[in-house]
């Protein structure tokens, strides 16, 4: 993924380069307003996050563990360390977000190591987890003991409920534990239309990130203990790894809003839309090409080098590997106004292109 460092103007603008780079959704902002009002107990003891945990039984069917986080990283850090022992590795793509996108932070801060497998458009399958997880009692290879997957994938796709269950038999077969990387879950659950819980607890996932900063909030995600039998110390870790926040309030409000009258689907499905409607649009250009499904809401295209230089020079958004492969990413407040001309503004380039 290529850096973005051009100076950014403080007047408004658009453009497709992250989710991460839309605001906070006004609801979210309300909710903390709310809750901004006299004294709560701190680091978690307070009366939101009790609701939250309420929300989240809810949501799942059943209790289940919940640990407010401040971002992605430290979510996937500390989950990944509550159900490792030192001498394991985690089973994972080779464009898994905690391999590619955090400074090495499951190994430098948790020393755990990660196997990668080249994933199938993003995804693992139980022939790749096998393929990895072998040598078992070998003292000099560092021991499988957990996969990870990410849903939807860091390449737009989303796991089907009978995908993630295959991964989960497989894994729990030979010993290992199962977490899910749920960033941008939201907008899996809105591209499969089940329950989020089909696909995440009854589908054998021992633990999830559960996303928020990529669907509205400010910052924070939620980590989910499914099965408490193979998650041990979550408390302890998110206290060492800075991860546990005082006030731990603002945290929970914020989840709790996106979860209320589905608005963190009703995000998620907006944005799905915005980048079907895109690929719809760009699809039918000459010279263009999508190169992955788009599940959810990333478009991944290859076009020529010198129109993704044009294009970059009025709108931000991300090479992924080569020059020519770009990713185009909608969010929440992605409006059919800025995906109408961005569209424009590609086929405009490629007519050129094409026309010397």
């Amino acid at each position: 993924m290529s850096d973005l460092h051009e100076n950014v103007s403080m007047q408004p603008w658009r453009g497709f380069a992250s989710d991460n780079y839309a605001g906070v959704h006004p609801q979210i902002l309300e909710a903390l307003t709310r809750v901004n009002s006299g004294h709560q107990v701190a680091y978690g003891d307070d009366s939101i996050t009790a609701e939250l945990d309420e929300r989240m039984a809810a949501l799942f069917g059943r209790p289940v563990g919940v640990y407010p986080v401040f971002n992605g990283t430290g979510a996937n850090v500390v989950a990944l360390s509550s159900i490792m022992n030192q001498w394991e590795a985690v089973v994972c793509t080779n464009t898994a977000h905690i391999h590619m996108d955090e400074g090495g932070a499951p190994e430098k801060v948790a020393g755990i190591k990660l196997w990668t497998v080249p994933g199938v458009n993003g995804k693992l399958t139980p022939d790749l987890i096998r393929s990895a997880a072998h040598d078992f009692g070998f003292v000099h290879y560092a021991q499988p003991g957990a996969v990870s997957i990410a849903q939807s994938t860091e390449m737009g796709t989303v796991y089907t409920v009978e995908e993630v269950a295959a991964i989960s038999e497989c894994a729990h077969e030979l010993g290992l534990r199962v977490h899910m990387d749920g960033a941008r879950i939201a907008n899996a659950a809105a591209a499969l239309g089940v329950p989020v819980a089909d696909f995440t607890i009854n589908a054998g996932v021992d633990i999830l990130s559960f996303g928020g900063t990529k669907n509205g909030m400010l910052m924070g995600e939620v980590i989910v203990v499914f099965n408490p039998d193979v998650v041990h110390g979550v408390e302890y870790f998110r206290k060492s790894f800075m991860q546990l926040n005082s006030k731990m309030r603002f945290a929970s409000a914020q989840m709790i809003a996106l979860l209320s009258e589905d608005l963190w689907l009703k995000s998620a499905t907006h944005a799905n839309e915005m980048a079907q409607k895109l690929k719809s649009a760009v699809e039918k250009i000459p010279g263009i090409a999508i190169e992955v499904p788009t599940d959810a809401n990333a478009v991944f295209a290859r076009m020529p080098e010198e129109v993704v230089e044009r294009l970059q020079s009025k709108w931000r958004f991300y090479t992924w590997d080569s020059p020519t492969l770009v990713r185009w990413m909608c969010s929440w407040d992605t409006q059919e106004s800025d995906v109408d001309a961005f569209a424009t503004d590609i086929a405009a380039e490629m007519a050129a292109r094409n026309a010397n």
